[in-house]
């Protein structure tokens, strides 16, 4: 079953990548008492998530931030460390927070998984993006396959 509008993020553990090396993120810490806008992408170093998806928010996070949202965040399942690597090459630090959902345990549980194996990337996280206030999702906005629009920065500040 797919989360909805209205649902609570279930909990799950996150690895995001620090000076310390990598840590765990605890979703409904993360999530309580916040709100966040949470972007999903099937892959880092991927050509539109790369090129289009991650850098909108990169960009636009202080506009997130003026409309009220506390945090700008990307997961994907990847390690970590490519997801550390991603943000650096891309300029997101101190913009855009990497959650690292190697095995894709969040991806299942909100039941947006997609099937990357003709790409050789097996079992994946879908392309979309979610407003989240305290745990629960507000937004919702999930890519039909191949595209880019409804998840990207700009279609949700249209709709904050």
């Amino acid at each position: 079953m797919t989360i909805g509008v209205g649902d609570r993020i279930p909990n799950s553990t996150f690895v995001k990548a620090t000076p310390e090396g990598p840590q765990p993120v605890n979703s409904d810490e993360f999530f309580k008492g916040r709100t966040v806008a949470l972007f999903s992408v099937p892959g880092a170093f991927t050509p539109t998530c790369s090129a289009r998806h991650l850098p909108g928010f990169v960009e636009k996070a202080e506009e997130f931030k003026a409309k009220g949202v506390d945090e700008v965040a990307c997961t994907a399942v990847n390690d970590a460390f490519v997801l550390g690597a991603w943000s650096e090459n891309a300029g997101a630090a101190d913009k855009v927070t990497m959650l690292a959902d190697g095995n894709g345990d969040f991806a299942k549980a909100v039941g947006l998984t997609m099937d990357g194996s003709k790409f050789g990337m097996g079992t994946r996280g879908q392309r979309y993006s979610m407003l989240v206030r305290d745990g629960v999702v507000e937004q919702l906005n999930v890519e039909e396959p191949g595209a880019f629009n409804v998840s990207s920065a700009d279609y949700m500040l249209e709709r904050l």
